[in-house]
């Protein structure tokens, strides 16, 4: 496994709409195996393979407490299938937008449909933070990002600070 490097605005490729896995073969499984890494070692709860720069619809995340046992999820072609009728507001941040916070209203529950590292068609129904989580990362797969919560004013704010970070990091 190996620790990949996570993609950061301002770069295009995180406004890109990701492709459908096609099957899930050793490659996908190494890639979500990677991904999981990545996002342990960031740290984060959930990761889209865009974020590493890879345009296939795969999330990996894993919402266990720090005392509880690991407990990673790897999705291919997850959908939301269905969004329950209460919603919760979180305090989301992104590993693509560095210290970057943003209060989110989401579902509060979801069941997801997806294929799981073995191939298998699975529905899970999810809620909490992993409810957020899932719709986070979809949201990722579909090219929006946690800013396009935010106005016009305040998201124009974090994209310049991240162009003139990009700009430093080159000069």
């Amino acid at each position: 496994m190996a620790v990949l490097p996570i993609v950061t605005i301002p770069d295009p490729i995180l406004r890109k709409i990701s492709d459908p896995v096609e099957r899930v073969d050793d490659a996908v499984v190494k890639l979500m195996d990677d991904m999981l890494e990545t996002m342990y070692a960031a740290p984060g709860v959930g990761l889209a393979a865009v974020q590493v720069g890879i345009l296939k619809r795969i999330i990996v995340l894993d919402t266990a407490k720090d005392d509880a046992p690991p407990n990673p999820i790897a999705m291919a072609n997850p959908e939301l299938v269905a969004l329950g009728s209460t919603t919760r507001v979180h305090e989301e941040g992104c590993l693509s937008i560095p210290d970057v916070h943003v209060d989110i209203e989401r579902p509060a529950t979801a069941t997801v449909r997806f294929i799981d590292r073995h191939g298998k068609q699975q529905e899970m129904a999810v809620d909490g933070l992993l409810a957020t989580a899932v719709q986070h990362e979809i949201d990722h797969l579909d090219g929006h990002l946690i800013i396009d919560f935010l106005s016009r004013l305040k998201r124009d704010m974090v994209i310049r600070k991240f162009k003139k970070q990009t700009r430093d990091l080159r000069d």
